[in-house]
């Protein structure tokens, strides 16, 4: 089994997996519409995490993980309580496009989309507003800010060639609001 991840799933699985493979999937464009009272924000200031949006002209870049033998039970079942059970998603399949050149077919894989229907779901705002909840909200699994900081820096190194507008136009609302804003792995594990 393929799981495909476009959130925290690129930097933290938290499952063990066979191989990992960065590629992108179509059909889909990455929103900050979800909201999250567990990992990244509380009941009283709930955080932003990103969800997919269908939106045929688009592409949605991230990681594929396989999971073989035993590790597809144990890894479904942590990911049906992370993202289905606290976080509100629902899975599909979808086809995922391996970065590597030689690839020859798309791979079938897991996602994780949180649609309008969960009782979590925040929809569009603008990134300003986005930005400004996303500074003032922390969870179990760490800071807002950390969330948005590591998936820009992810895009950023793993898949220069691709666009996501919506991130990094949040990223720089949030630089905007902080204008003195330096951070490092350390100082964020400190918050």
């Amino acid at each position: 089994v393929w799981i495909f991840g476009y959130g925290s799933l690129v930097w933290r699985p938290g499952f063990e997996f066979t191989s990992r493979k960065v590629g992108f999937i179509r059909g889909y464009s990455r929103r900050f519409w979800q909201g999250d009272t567990f990992h990244r924000g509380s009941e009283k200031m709930p955080g932003r995490v990103v969800t997919l949006l269908e939106d045929c002209g688009a592409c949605t870049w991230g990681v594929a993980y396989e999971v073989r033998g035993e590790q597809v039970a144990a890894s479904l079942q942590y990911l049906n309580v992370r993202e289905a059970v606290l976080g509100g998603y629902d899975t599909k399949f979808v086809e995922f496009y391996p970065q590597e050149k030689d690839a020859e077919e798309p791979i079938l894989a897991l996602v994780y989309i949180a649609t309008p229907q969960n009782p979590s779901y925040l929809g569009p705002a603008s990134e300003e507003d986005i930005a400004a909840q996303i500074i003032v909200s922390s969870g179990c699994a760490g800071h807002n800010i950390e969330y948005l900081l590591r998936l820009a820096d992810f895009m950023r190194y793993f898949c220069p060639q691709a666009e996501d507008k919506h991130l990094f136009s949040i990223e720089e609302a949030l630089t905007s609001i902080l204008p003195c804003l330096y951070y490092t792995e350390e100082s964020l594990e400190e918050t």
